[in-house]
């Protein structure tokens, strides 16, 4: 099957099948019509009009479910505990484990596969599936995931609702035919709050496949998000990964990002502060190596008046790798008393591979406060020195400082084990 292939009949087919309602069928079918009529991303300084987007062999395969969590591979058990109460696993594109507190239950949360949202929270899910953050028609590629989207998960936290434990989501990919159009829609209402973690993982080395994902994160009113992801995916998949978030008043988002994808990589991470007195804060870490191919870009908009908005960017490259690091502080006119703060830094381990970090501020305000910092460079020797004036051997020496710099977003994630994870992919990109 390719894009060329795919018509009416098939989207409606798949829609059918699956049981949706009519508004999100009809969502399909209107992307589906305009896909073609859209432009592609353009990417800063990264030519993507050779990668694979849109040719497939299959939109959906199968997968087995999961009865318990001893029958998870051990790649996805190290990632979670045995005892967890909140945790949903989809394999490929099928939802194959989900478990949900009676505490959560009661509170009115929902937690569940974005099919299962559709089927039976048709409304609330219309609201804000691809209404505030995201839409469909933005460009050839947010099209094609809204008219193809076969996997995903929904949560909402109701107004007043504070959730203490994590809620953690793994999106296991071990099948060579499997092609990712998750979407991820996150909603916490007025005076509630959550921690979301999500592990994307590959349990090949590689696989000659696709990833279009999209993530809205809608917080309300005094609402706060904790959003944690480290994304794993194996050599050869192509991926378009978007992350965005809408802030309402006094509300807060913070992204802690690990971006490590075998694969050529787009990522966009965009926090809209539209409600005074928001907050907005993103970390990232990336690790490129071999002949990998990626562009970042982290965005904060600033809407309201007394909004923060903080981007900390920390790549480390390495072989032939290339990657772009665009961080973008926007601050529009009328928000006032407002302030915008990045950091970009990027760390070489060969001759060859490069790495630019580009920041960027547009303000169009006068009563504000912004600023930024931006390096590229190589291991300090100074560090190195100290090290090995110590006893340490070199090349353990050059791991510290690497895990060192890294240390900011890694430390920053919610749940431990898959802290641990990032560390481990971490250390095996590097080695």
């Amino acid at each position: 099957m390719t894009i060329e292939t795919i018509d009416k009949g098939i989207v409606s087919s798949f829609s059918k099948e699956m049981s949706e309602p009519v508004w999100f069928e009809e969502l399909r079918l209107k992307a589906l019509a305009e896909f073609e009529e859209l432009p592609m991303p353009k990417p800063d300084k990264t030519k993507i009009d050779k990668w694979n987007f849109t040719n497939f062999n299959q939109h959906t395969v199968k997968s087995e479910a999961f009865t318990s969590l001893a029958d998870l591979p051990d790649e996805v058990k190290a990632l979670v505990d045995a005892g967890s109460q909140n945790l949903y696993i989809q394999r490929n594109q099928t939802p194959a484990y989900l478990t949900l507190s009676d505490e959560l239950k009661k509170q009115g949360v929902i937690f569940t596969d974005i099919f299962t949202a559709a089927r039976e929270h048709g409304d609330l899910l219309k609201k804000y599936y691809m209404t505030q953050a995201i839409n469909a028609d933005e460009h050839r590629l947010t099209a094609l995931h809204a008219a193809l989207v076969n996997g995903g998960i929904f949560l909402y936290v109701p107004k007043n609702v504070q959730i203490t434990e994590p809620i953690q989501a793994v999106f296991l990919h071990d099948n060579n035919e499997a092609n990712l159009f998750n979407h991820v829609l996150v909603v916490a209402d007025d005076n509630s709050s959550v921690t979301y973690v999500e592990n994307y993982i590959s349990t090949m080395e590689t696989s000659n496949t696709l990833a279009n994902i999209l993530t809205e994160v809608i917080a309300n009113t005094n609402a706060r998000v904790q959003y944690g992801a480290v994304d794993n995916l194996a050599k050869g998949v192509t991926t378009y990964v978007n992350r965005r978030g809408v802030t309402g008043r006094d509300s807060r988002i913070e992204w802690a990002l690990g971006l490590m994808n075998e694969g050529n990589t787009i990522s966009e991470n965009t926090t809209n502060l539209l409600g005074d007195g928001s907050y907005g804060d993103t970390k990232t870490v990336v690790v490129g190596r071999g002949e990998q191919i990626q562009n970042f870009t982290t965005k904060v908009v600033h809407f309201g008046k007394h909004t923060e908005g903080y981007i900390l960017k920390h790549g480390v490259m390495k072989d032939s790798a290339t990657s772009i690091f665009n961080g973008i502080g926007k601050i529009e006119h009328g928000a006032s008393k407002s302030n915008a703060e990045q950091e970009s830094r990027v760390l070489m381990l060969s001759e060859k591979a490069r790495g630019d970090a580009n920041p960027i501020l547009l303000i169009d305000e006068d009563d504000v406060t912004a600023g930024h910092a931006a390096s590229v460079g190589r291991v300090d020797p100074t560090q190195l020195y100290y090290l090995m004036s110590r006893g340490i051997p070199k090349a353990e020496a050059e791991r510290l400082v690497i895990h060192g710099f890294l240390a900011p977003v890694v430390n920053q994630l919610p749940i431990e084990k898959v802290k641990q994870q990032l560390t481990e992919v971490i250390e095996r990109k590097v080695r």
